[in-house]
Parts: C-alpha cells; sequence; structure tokens
C-alpha cells in the first residue's frame, strides 16, 4: 500500500471544505432566510438549543457526507476522489459503516467542541469564561495535533486514523 501524501489530504480536505462551504451558504442560507421567524429563537434562547439546532443543520450533514462516502464503493469524499486517495482498514480493505462512524465522529470531536464553547461565549451560561477559553484553546490544541501527526509517522495516519484502524492510501 501506498499512502497518501500529506499534501494530497490537506488538497482533498479543502476540496470538501468547498462543498461544506457551499452547503452552508445555500441549504443553511436558505432555510435561515425563509424560516428566519422559527430559527432566531432557536440560536438566541440557550446555547444548549443554538448548539442542538446548529449540530442538526450542519455537523449532522457534514458528518453524513464523510461518513456515507468513506464506507462507500468509492472509499472517499469527492475530495478524496479528486485527489486520488482512499480510506481502507488496516487490511487495504473498504471500511464498514461503524468504523466510518467511529472515524467521522473522532474527527469532528474538536469541531463540536468549538461550537460547545463559542455558543456559551455568546449567550448566557453558567460556565466561567477562564473554563469556555480553555476549552477553546484545547480545541485549537487539539486541531493543531491533527494537522501535525501526519508528519510524524510513515503510515501519514492522523489521530482519528489510528483510533479507527483505517489508512488513507494513494
Amino acid at each position: 500500500m501506498t499512502y497518501a501524501p500529506y499534501k494530497k489530504r490537506i488538497y482533498a480536505f479543502l476540496l470538501d471544505y468547498l462543498i461544506i462551504v457551499i452547503y452552508g451558504i445555500v441549504v443553511v442560507g436558505s432555510i435561515s432566510l425563509i424560516f428566519q421567524s422559527y430559527m432566531t429563537p432557536l440560536f438566541s434562547s440557550s446555547p444548549i438549543t443554538a448548539e442542538l439546532t446548529g449540530f442538526l443543520i450542519m455537523t449532522f450533514p457534514v458528518s453524513l457526507y464523510f461518513i456515507l462516502c468513506e464506507c462507500s464503493k468509492w472509499q472517499g469524499t469527492w475530495g478524496k476522489r479528486k485527489m486520488g486517495i482512499r480510506v481502507v482498514d488496516s487490511n487495504g480493505q473498504r471500511i464498514g459503516i461503524g468504523q466510518s462512524v467511529f472515524r467521522t465522529s473522532i474527527k469532528f470531536l474538536p469541531w463540536e467542541a468549538a461550537h460547545f464553547g463559542i455558543w456559551r461565549l455568546m449567550l448566557p451560561t453558567d460556565f466561567s469564561e477562564i473554563l469556555i477559553f480553555t476549552i477553546l484553546i484545547t480545541v485549537n490544541l487539539i486541531i493543531l495535533i491533527y494537522l501535525l501527526t501526519p508528519l510524524i509517522n510513515k503510515t501519514r495516519k492522523n489521530i482519528y486514523d489510528w483510533f479507527a484502524g483505517t489508512l488513507v492510501i494513494y
């Protein structure tokens, strides 16, 4: 197996991020405009409601995109396919739905932790600002670890690849 070069993985993610941005603008933006009177209270009443609403309209669909694409016959998202890379298990086989869910959950854990902190900065909460800033700083450190980990091992595995038992190959 040839492990996917770091640069290809980054480019693949940037291509996928383009899809996420388009989804965010077109779908979430349209829903927000059309149903503004219903959406505004969901994002202004409490941090829990705002976080849950954001999860349901943004994080969950984006996660499904990664989960379903990476365990599909294509073995990767649109960005990965464009870059000629794919996600496999430790035997070089297609991953199953459970492995894909686990991999994606670990991948987006910092994203959700950031949302947790941000909503508690924006809306009234019982959490102290110091705790919230500590959470957000920790999120940034985890993201840095996610970015650096593939550079320091020969298989180019990321943290979520180690946990899920996956590889990204070329």
